[in-house]
């Protein structure tokens, strides 16, 4: 009962070579560009799970000497290091809004949506980029969630925390009241939950809809759902809460030590009940950080800035180098990869390999998504890291 021990626990490089009530997007969606046919079939994945830290470079997580020994010393021998992995954007929002769906940031989300606001859309422009201003994007843009939803696959977001406390946010779906000031931002005593962690939420295409109660919920859900294959999602992303993931190196529920320290811990509990699970036997987990340290502001694979900011990391075109660990039955321990990846190159592999189109960002050309530097061992019944 690991999970359950869990959550009772207090500078740019080259590139290689109106939503229904099912959550669906809308019929026309321009926003999305279909995947080249050069591709190589990427291994039988059914089963993606995504887990997001905070707020670290790779040489404090992946780097000689890192003080992570589950991450570094347990993770990464059993599994792929994309050395080359960057963010896209500061601050936090704007990355965990491209892994979902594409989207360059706007000025609103480069400072965490303080005010949670209906984005207006003035415009489109290339590769599906909603042009305007403000957080919550309109029924009409789509993300990953709507594809798999419309192509009948299933998907859920575990926020860990999320309605600890009623009075801040819903215990599903949970959100800040739109047009009010998000009280999510910083943790309390009781409930450390961020909405800014939570990319689902930004888009009225989820939260209009009902399966946004149904898929968007506690992170506590997540054991119950492994139990089978069949009741395990598709596609789990995964938000610890603001102590387990990184951010807070003074945890608000008091629980020492916080920062780093406090999310390898998570990763020791949480990474065993995933890649044991019946449904990881055709998975695929990945663990990285929605941004490097704000000093870091490089960039890979010829990002382009988007239409609403000139500079997406503020102080430069990304949001730095931080790293990914991947694990799979199709990953050979002790794979490494210098091939740089971005969150547009994480959402475009998981749309080749649920065999979806590519929206915004994803769609680019030239970006390269996950494949031979990575996968390279037939599934086997092997366990996963313990």
């Amino acid at each position: 009962m690991l999970l359950a021990a869990a959550l009772a626990a207090p500078a740019a490089v080259a590139c290689h070579p109106s939503a229904d009530r099912a959550g669906r997007p809308p019929a026309t969606d321009s926003a999305a560009t279909a995947a080249p046919a050069s591709v190589p079939t990427p291994p039988p994945i059914r089963h993606v799970f995504v887990i997001v830290l905070e707020n670290e470079d790779y040489a404090a997580t992946f780097g000689a000497g890192a003080r992570v020994p589950y991450l570094a010393g347990t993770l990464v021998p059993s599994g792929a290091l994309l050395r080359q992995y960057y963010a896209t954007a500061h601050n936090s929002l704007p990355n965990y809004i491209a892994m979902i769906s594409g989207i360059a940031p706007t000025r609103a989300t480069q400072g965490d949506c303080p005010l949670f606001e209906n984005f207006t859309l003035t415009g489109t422009a290339p590769d599906g980029q909603p042009v305007g201003r403000g957080c919550v994007y309109p029924a009409g843009v789509a993300t990953l969630a709507n594809q798999l939803a419309a192509k009948g696959l299933t998907w859920k977001a575990y926020m860990e925390d999320m309605g600890n406390d009623p009075t801040r946010e819903s215990a599903t779906c949970g959100h800040p009241r739109l047009g009010a000031v998000d009280v999510t931002e910083h943790a309390t005593p009781r409930d450390q939950y961020a909405a800014k962690h939570d990319p689902f939420v930004y888009f009225h295409a989820i939260v209009d809809s009902a399966s946004c109660a149904a898929n968007v919920v506690p992170l506590a859900r997540l054991e119950g759902d492994l139990a089978s294959a069949a009741s395990t999602p598709n596609f789990a992303f995964l938000s610890p809460n603001l102590c387990h993931d990184g951010h807070d190196e003074r945890c608000a529920s008091g629980e020492r030590p916080g920062g780093m320290a406090a999310a390898d811990r998570f990763l020791a509990r949480v990474v065993p009940a995933i890649t044991g699970a019946p449904a990881f036997k055709d998975g695929l987990l990945i663990v990285t950080f929605d941004e490097a340290g704000e000093d870091d502001a490089s960039a890979c694979c010829d990002e382009p800035p988007g239409p609403n900011t000139a500079r997406p990391g503020i102080s430069g075109p990304g949001g730095g180098r931080t790293g990914a660990v991947m694990l799979s039955p199709f990953i050979r321990a002790g794979t490494v990869s210098d091939v740089p990846y971005n969150h547009y190159a994480l959402l475009r592999s998981i749309e080749r390999i649920f065999g979806l189109p590519y929206l915004g960002y994803a769609g680019r050309p030239g970006l390269a998504d996950f494949g031979a530097d990575v996968y390279g061992a037939p599934a086997a019944a092997a366990p996963g890291p313990r």
